[in-house]
C-alpha cells in the first residue's frame, strides 16, 4: 500500500480514503496514527471521530497512543469542522495529523434547522465543503499540518457503465486531496476452529485513484485478520 501511494500519505496535504462499509478506512487511519506518532516525538494528533462508534482499547492495541490524542469536542456539522480545522492550523507549531471519521456522519447547519418533514439534496453541504477545503488547503501546508478524511461510498441511481458508487459532499474533496484512495472489500477468510467455521479476517482492494505526489491508478491488495 504504502508502494502504491508513492511512498505513504502525503504529508501537509489532504488524503481521501473512501469504501464499502468494513474495508478497513478506521483502521488506516489507527495506523497512520500510529506511525506518525513513531515519526514525529512531538508530533500532535487530532482524531475527529464523527459516528460515535470508536473503540478506543482496540485502537491502542494496534499502536495508537491515546496519551497523545486530542479527540475535542463531538463535531456535528460541516461548519464545526470547519471551525476546528481553523483552531487547529493557527496554534500548529509542530507537525500535525488530523484525521476526519467519517466525513458522511457531519450535517450543515442549514439541515440542521431543517424541519424533518422537508427534503434535502445536500447542495448547502457540498457548497460548505468547497469553501472550508478552498481556505484550509493552503493553511494546512503552510502550518505543517496533515489531513486524513475518510468518507462512506454511495450508490449510483442509474448508472449503467463507470463506476456505480460516489461519495457524499460534492467534488471538493476529489479537487482538493491530493491522494483519493478507494478500498473495497473482498472475500472473506475462514478456519476451523475446534470443529466451528470463524471467519478469521478478510482481503482489501485499495485503489489510488488520485495521487499529485505519485503515479495514479496504482492498485494493492492486502489482508485484515481480526482481533
Amino acid at each position: 500500500l504504502d508502494l502504491a501511494l508513492g511512498g505513504g500519505w502525503a504529508e501537509n496535504r489532504i488524503a481521501n480514503v473512501v469504501g464499502d462499509k468494513a474495508s478497513g478506512k478506521t483502521l488506516l487511519a489507527i495506523e497512520a496514527a500510529a506511525n506518525f506518532a513513531r515519526k514525529y516525538s512531538k508530533g500532535k494528533i487530532r482524531y475527529r471521530e464523527c459516528e460515535a462508534s470508536f473503540d478506543k482499547r482496540y485502537a491502542a492495541a494496534l499502536g495508537m497512543p491515546l496519551d497523545r490524542v486530542d479527540f475535542g469536542e463531538p463535531l456535528d456539522t460541516v461548519e464545526d469542522l470547519f471551525e476546528d480545522l481553523q483552531r487547529v492550523i493557527a496554534g500548529a507549531h509542530q507537525p500535525e495529523l488530523y484525521i476526519v471519521d467519517s466525513l458522511d456522519a457531519l450535517s450543515d447547519r442549514a439541515e440542521m434547522e431543517r424541519p424533518m418533514d422537508e427534503g434535502t439534496y445536500g447542495a448547502a453541504k457540498a457548497k460548505n465543503m468547497s469553501q472550508l477545503f478552498r481556505r484550509s488547503v493552503r493553511a494546512m501546508e503552510k502550518s505543517r499540518v496533515t489531513g486524513v478524511i475518510i468518507s462512506q461510498v454511495r450508490s449510483k441511481i442509474g448508472v449503467s457503465f463507470g463506476r456505480g458508487t460516489t461519495r457524499s459532499g460534492g467534488r471538493a474533496l476529489d479537487f482538493y486531496a491530493s491522494q483519493v484512495l478507494y478500498l473495497s472489500s473482498g472475500e472473506v477468510e475462514y478456519r476451523t476452529v475446534k470443529g466451528e467455521k470463524r471467519a478469521v479476517g478478510m482481503s482489501v482492494r485499495a485503489r489510488v485513484d488520485k495521487n499529485k505526489i505519485a503515479l495514479p491508478y496504482r492498485e494493492s491488495s492486502f489482508q485484515i485478520l481480526f482481533g
